[in-house]
């Protein structure tokens, strides 16, 4: 899912700035994360949403970086 709106680097102060490095630093944890679980799970339904899980945090993640070039 891509954002509708890229961020307009113009409009932003260093705050936000900050909060935003930190949601993507929580995002790319939550994503290694998931992916750790996913690789210890044997069932194969709470394996695969530990690893859907983890891809949609990598995506938000990278999502996020994109919008900010």
């Amino acid at each position: 899912m891509a954002l509708k709106n890229p961020i307009n680097m113009g409009n932003i102060n260093q705050m936000e700035l900050q909060s935003l490095r930190e949601i993507i630093g929580a995002h790319q944890t939550m994503a290694s994360k998931f992916d750790f679980y996913s690789n210890q799970c044997q069932d194969p339904n709470l394996k695969q949403l530990f690893k859907q899980s983890g891809q949609d945090a990598g995506t938000t993640a990278t999502n996020l970086i994109n919008s900010l070039q």
